[in-house]
């Protein structure tokens, strides 16, 4: 069966935890353990997020003395993806020997009208309490938004397109390589629509919705998005809470989860489930295994009653 995997930011560093270096590494050991016991029998494709990392990339750019200007968020999402594809890739060489790894950092198509430019939403970095935010705010340039506990740093999350290395990640999952690739949603990228030439933009993708189309391009199975819950739940943190076990791509929509959490996983699983007829699945990182075989997480399934 060939799956993708996508890692939620929350679940290579979690809520709350600093963003040391050590700490993600015991963090990717847990999502290494979790992985192998699928990657033995199944061709595995794995994505990640960024948010926590090219935040904190960005305050470093930004208080650089020695820059005239910060990095652009596409370089700094490209460093993430070779930080934590080097992370991934390393661990899991270690806990399925002779099996071939490859980390690659991949670009995304946007178009360059797409609304998300006049409106960020996508949270990217730590959480601050409200003056801070807004200081920063202030001194940086940024868009703030609340978030839970404080206030993060918003940027544009254009829709992903295309994923311009496709080809070549078929290629490696064909040749039995299992591909760490599209982290952080992959590089934004606009094309020129004469030339083609690619331009990097100031943006994060949603890295849910790449995973997605990622799978439908690459015909996969099974869509296994990762995070820190070990299912959806409606009523989320209220006394009515309930977990949903399974659900009907309309289903999950109706659930109206919020954008800033759960919204981008449900809409994904739901993409990937309506334009392929697959089974998609959201739940913890730590029954990866089970959420596969039926025993955990939220499965998400073709309405066989519709067409």
């Amino acid at each position: 069966m060939r799956i993708v995997v996508a890692l939620g930011g929350n679940a290579l560093l979690h809520r709350g935890e600093r963003p040391d270096a050590d700490v993600q590494q015991a963090n990717i050991d847990r999502a290494a353990t979790a992985l192998a016991a699928l990657a033995h029998d199944n061709e595995l494709v794995v994505t990640h997020g960024n948010g926590p990392q090219i935040g904190l990339l960005a305050v470093e750019s930004a208080a650089d003395p020695a820059l005239s200007a910060p990095y652009p968020l596409h370089l700094l999402g490209a460093q993430t993806q070779g930080m934590i594809g080097s992370l991934l890739a390393c661990t899991m060489h270690d806990a399925l020997p002779g099996r071939r790894i490859a980390t690659l950092v991949t670009h995304t198509m946007v178009r360059a009208d797409d609304p998300a430019f006049e409106r960020p939403t996508k949270f990217v970095g730590q959480v601050y309490p409200k003056d801070v935010a807004k200081s920063l705010a202030r001194a940086r340039g940024w868009h703030i938004a609340q978030d839970t506990g404080g206030w993060r740093r918003v940027v544009p999350s254009p829709v992903p397109e295309r994923i311009v290395e496709t080809d070549t990640i078929h290629d490696l999952l064909n040749g039995g390589t299992l591909v760490v690739c599209a982290g952080g949603g992959g590089v934004p990228v606009t094309a020129d629509r004469d030339t083609g030439a690619l331009t990097g933009v100031e943006a994060v993708i949603d890295k849910d919705l790449t995973a997605a189309l990622l799978a439908e391009d690459l015909k996969a199975d099974f869509l296994l998005i990762l995070t820190d819950v070990p299912n959806v739940y409606e009523g989320y943190g209220t006394p009515e809470q309930r977990p949903v076990l399974d659900a009907t791509p309309d289903e999950l929509r109706r659930g109206g989860f919020p954008d800033g959490s759960m919204g981008p996983k449900a809409e994904a699983a739901a993409r990937f489930v309506e334009r392929t007829g697959g089974l998609a699945a959201i739940g913890a990182l730590d029954a990866a295994y089970e959420i596969v075989h039926g025993t955990s997480g939220t499965l998400i399934r073709p309405d066989l009653t519709s067409g």
